[in-house]
């Protein structure tokens, strides 16, 4: 069996349905119930908060892709990171996080996991990562690329640093930006990986789901037990549109990746922008406009991006953090982190990179005071 991920997402599902029919395409099996042969039998699918075939399809490749031994496909990205939460933490545990992440993942954080007893601490470094480590620390959580300041962490430096006197601390991922064709992170040191896979993997902005992927049976067991209780699964219909939405990821980061990589090299360039944040990978890119510039009419200027929650469909998107993904953090927390009213987030879609520049070129242009 090849190992070449190209190949791997271009050929999910193809054989799966070899012994009934030898359709090329993943059948959808919309049953929520299963016939028993049996008492005490099963076909191995029983009810649809248990497992569905096409959803076990999906996670069976979503597993192969983040070299994982497990994968749980759930309803929504945030449902992925409450999967793990869930899991993984009880009451009296402790977490360290990342400074800087999706705004609602921090509304989580304070809104869910502290009413269950759950303490947490904001790290902005490895090395603070390891000072802040408590005898009741279960998990590191981390986002690189961050969202939307794009920091990096490094996961390998992280694993090696925590590995002689904290081996037991988790380390979890949030790889949406990345997606496995830029980074795998359980190949680096991480114990859990989480997509919001309305993201990227998803691809065409019509799907909610979200992806979670064990590296170890002991947590896959965990996790498992946690999702089948909880109920918090993706539906067939969905399964099916992501394993038929996987097929083409790998063109789709590549023309991302071309994207991005060119608008933050030109974007630079451009009389109104004042800096810019890019991980030097992928299609996500942040940048600031110069105090003279209106930001409204900067929105209302653009005539191909388009003003829009989310991110990594072929269409551009450009998001405000400060008033959309991150409104519900205090005014001096996104100071803190450099998230200001000036901030724009651009998902570099899959349109021509020449087109995508003229249409930021003009809209910049237009909303000078």
């Amino acid at each position: 069996m090849t190992s070449n991920i190209d190949t791997i997402l271009a050929q999910g599902g193809n054989g799966t349905d070899d012994t009934k029919t030898g359709a090329i395409v993943t059948p959808l099996y919309f049953s929520t119930s299963y016939r028993h042969p049996g008492l005490g039998e099963s076909t191995g699918f029983d009810y649809a908060r248990l497992n569905t075939p096409t959803r076990h399809i999906l996670e069976e490749q979503l597993a192969v892709l983040e070299q994982g031994v497990q994968a749980f496909a759930t309803s929504s990205g945030m449902s992925a990171i409450d999967l793990v939460f869930s899991a993984v933490l009880k009451t009296g545990d402790h977490f360290l996080t990342s400074d800087d992440l999706y705004g609602g993942t921090f509304r989580y954080f304070d809104r869910i996991v502290e009413q269950r007893g759950v303490t947490y601490d904001v790290c902005s470094s490895i090395d603070d990562f390891a000072q802040k480590i408590k005898p009741e620390t279960k998990l590191i959580w981390i986002e690189t690329p961050s969202n939307p300041m794009m920091k990096i962490f490094d996961i390998k430096k992280l694993r090696e640093r925590l590995q002689l006197q904290f081996p037991n601390v988790l380390i979890a991922v949030d790889n949406t930006f990345l997606t496995p064709i830029f980074q795998q992170p359980l190949k680096l040191g991480a114990d859990v990986v989480v997509h919001s896979a309305t993201k990227y993997l998803g691809g065409h902005n019509d799907i909610l789901a979200g992806a979670v992927i064990a590296g170890n049976d002991e947590l896959a067991a965990k996790l498992e037990s946690t999702l089948l209780t909880q109920g918090q699964v993706l539906d067939s219909f969905s399964s099916w549109l992501l394993i038929r939405s996987l097929k083409t990821l790998h063109l789709r980061m590549k023309r991302h990746d071309e994207n991005g990589k060119f608008l933050a090299e030109n974007l630079k360039t451009i009389t109104g922008v004042s800096s810019i944040h890019y991980p030097g990978v992928g299609g996500m890119i942040s940048f600031y406009l110069d105090d003279g510039y209106d930001v409204n009419l900067f929105l209302k200027g653009l005539h191909i991006g388009s003003f829009a929650e989310s991110l990594g469909g072929p269409e551009t998107l450009i998001t405000i953090p400060a008033v959309q993904t991150h409104h519900d953090m205090s005014e001096s927390q996104r100071l803190a982190l450099g998230i200001t009213e000036q901030l724009i987030r651009v998902s570099a879609g899959l349109e021509d990179k020449n087109d995508l520049l003229i249409d930021l070129k003009q809209a910049i242009s237009g909303a000078e005071l």
